[in-house]
């Protein structure tokens, strides 16, 4: 495999999977020509005048769907690890003998380690997309056949609408259908919230399955998927565990350090002057980034502001913003718990939205840029305000990207992080992977002080006066690499094998994952 230097500096191949990549230009130096991909056109004359698209099961749909070897495959993450539909999909695939499948899932979660089995004969021969938990680490050690490929919620929507991903079929897990395939997240038993992930593959997948627990009568309203894009349709007893969309980090941090940092973003939102009537912020889904948001309130109250919108992934603390009056709208792209759901079923002012309008590089704008502020996690940063949210210290892959590259583009990217984890530093003079760079990272928030972008000169002008501990970056590591005994053993990596590559926002490869050693 042949390796080229990027403008970031990082190594990254220029063929992958048997496709030629662009390596990261620089931000905002990537601008495509051409035309985007388009799906086939249609005719009435194939499908049923009685708009009946319901097929007995799922093994059916495929083989009118044409499934063979080789083909991209694609799923949705909604349900995050309550999941049920993507292991249920492969074992009928393996059964049937497929091969060389591309998965092509918005993320995947330790439910899916069902599918390592999978990878290993064949089944599948390579993952498109985030690889949480047991597939991060079997991709890590080099197990993978083909070299996985990961992408933000934008750039997923990027590759398929720029034609960098075909999908030949897209399986579509809705709580609630109608036969001619309408289909919703927000009600029926299995509610899981927004199918905006799914809402690409719905337009330019050659063959969509909807797969339902919950079908209803026509017309399925809300639709979130439409009709109009699906080819079958099939009735199951359970697409998912609805429960399970929250997750350890969907529930604010009991830390007291981490809520010190919580404290700190909420009152450098109001000292720099970011925090005032009609700004708008977006929280991530960590345990700390969620904190912030009840100290936040207390600020907005006390200076009777209000926000023009909050963007979620929506949790039950935006909601209680909402409900409560501290903002007009939740722009929500998916939810993390069950009271998220349920506001976006009632609440007109919590409106759902895609990956399309919200985060997709190549269109006519998006709201990531809008955005007053983000505040974020990651798992490592560098001196040069580098981070990386894919890899651990130890370079293994247990993480997907997500939004989070998109959120760089907000007006002040606020990373909230801890100063060390099991004391290992978090703050390194190198990020193991680059998936965000420094120059779109303005603040990063620790429990021992909080560092400013050197670029940034009007925040730091804003904050002058603050009784904030605004510090150097690299003062900061000083102090913990000296609590925590001095710098991390660098991870074990084999520099001479890819085993995943992380893309841009704009298509472009930024960085390499290797090849962790294992004794």
């Amino acid at each position: 495999m042949k390796l080229v230097k990027n403008a970031a500096g990082r190594l990254v191949p220029i063929e992958v999977n048997g496709q030629e990549q662009i390596p990261f230009r620089g931000i905002n130096k990537h601008k495509p020509t051409g035309y985007k991909s388009k799906p086939p056109i249609r005719s009435c004359v194939d499908y049923p005048w009685d708009g009946n698209k319901l097929v007995k099961d799922l093994k059916t749909a495929l083989k009118k769907a044409g499934i063979k070897d080789g083909m991209t495959i694609s799923t949705h993450h909604h349900f995050r690890n309550g999941d049920y539909v993507t292991n249920m999909l492969f074992d009928i695939i393996h059964e049937m003998g497929i091969k060389n499948i591309r998965w092509f899932p918005s993320a995947s979660f330790p439910v899916h380690q069902n599918l390592i089995k999978y990878l290993e004969d064949g089944t599948i021969h390579h993952i498109e997309g985030s690889m949480n938990g047991p597939l991060g680490k079997f991709t890590s050690e080099g197990k993978m056949k083909g070299i996985g490929v990961l992408r933000s919620h934008g750039g997923r929507y990027q590759a398929v609408q720029d034609g960098e991903v075909h999908i030949d079929i897209a399986v579509i897990a809705a709580p609630t259908a109608d036969e001619f395939g309408n289909a919703t997240g927000d009600r029926g038993p299995a509610a899981c919230g927004p199918l905006g992930f799914a809402l690409v593959d719905s337009e330019y997948a050659d063959k969509v399955i909807v797969v339902t627990d919950n079908l209803v009568p026509f017309p399925c309203y809300p639709w979130m998927i439409q009709g109009n894009n699906v080819d079958y349709v099939v009735k199951i007893d359970s697409i998912g565990d609805p429960s399970k969309i929250v997750s350890g980090t969907t529930e604010i941090t009991k830390s007291p350090d981490r809520l010190l940092i919580a404290e700190y973003i909420a009152q450098f939102l109001e000292d720099a002057g970011i925090m005032k009537d009609g700004f708008s912020f977006q929280a991530g889904a960590g345990g700390t980034s969620l904190a912030f948001i009840p100290f936040l309130k207390e600020r907005m109250k006390a200076k009777n502001v209000k926000a023009r919108f909050v963007r979620g992934g929506s949790t039950k603390y935006l909601v209680e913003l909402l409900n409560e009056g501290f903002t007009d709208y939740i722009l929500d792209g998916q939810t993390f718990d069950l009271e998220g759901v349920k506001s976006l079923r009632e609440n007109p002012n919590h409106i759902n939205t895609s990956p399309f309008t919200s985060y997709n590089f190549h269109g006519k704008g998006n709201f990531a840029s809008i955005v007053d502020a983000a505040i974020l996690g990651a798992t490592e940063v560098d001196v040069n305000f580098n981070a990386n949210v894919v890899t651990h210290s130890d370079g293994y892959l247990l993480h997907g990207i997500g939004g989070w590259q998109n959120c760089l583009y907000s007006k002040c990217t606020i990373l909230a992080i801890p100063s060390f984890r099991d004391r290992i530093p978090v703050i390194v003079d190198e990020v193991t992977t680059l998936c965000g760079p420094g120059e779109l990272i303005d603040v990063i928030v620790t429990e021992r002080g909080i560092a400013i972008n050197p670029k940034r000169k009007d925040l730091l002008k804003a904050v002058k006066n603050s009784s904030l501990p605004i510090r150097d970056l690299k003062e900061i590591k000083k102090e913990v690499d000296s609590i925590c005994g001095g710098k991390p053993a660098k991870p074990k990596l084999n520099k001479e094998k890819v085993v995943a590559i992380v893309k841009w926002v704009d298509g472009t490869v930024l960085d390499s994952v290797f090849q962790v050693y294992t004794d």
